[in-house]
């Protein structure tokens, strides 16, 4: 593990926090798919997405059985997690169950209660997957002085 790398402690705790993920799904008739998504994580469960069985992320998702989701700090000192592994469950969505947690997740409260009335009960499927490889790193590690103007030569 490099001196930059997440150990799981850190990992996880990073995955809990509500980012934006990437999902990638390999899709053999269009190369890789990869969009912007809502998700969740529990270290006893997985991750989880909800989309759409019938979109091109829902398609892909069925076909492929995995996926990698790539989360990240894009502002510095950046840091990420990519974490890849196999569809463990397909299920349909419960409103109270998945997608209202996962609105207050990303908009607080009293919008992500809004955001969940706006929808009908079913509104796709979850995707759980079981992570089995992970990619990390970690800029708040390396010694501030690192990043400081560079002296004239």
């Amino acid at each position: 593990m490099s001196a930059l790398s997440m150990n799981r402690n850190e990992r996880e705790a990073f995955l809990a926090q509500a980012h934006v993920g990437v999902i990638s799904i390999a899709d053999p008739a269009r190369g890789v798919v990869a969009v912007p998504i809502w998700y969740d994580y529990d270290p006893t469960v997985g991750v989880w997405v909800i989309t759409d069985p019938r979109s091109i992320k829902g398609k892909a998702l069925r076909a492929a059985g995995r996926y990698t989701m790539t989360v990240q700090v894009s502002t510095f000192p950046y840091r990420y997690v990519s974490v890849e592994g196999p569809i463990i469950e397909e299920r349909d969505t419960s409103k109270e169950r998945d997608l209202r947690p996962m609105a207050i997740r990303y908009n607080g409260k009293e919008d992500g209660d809004a955001y969940a009335d706006s929808y009908p009960e079913n509104i796709g499927h979850v995707y759980i997957m079981r992570p089995e490889r992970w990619l990390t790193q970690d800029l708040t590690k390396v010694p501030a002085e690192t990043f400081t103007e560079k002296k004239e030569v």
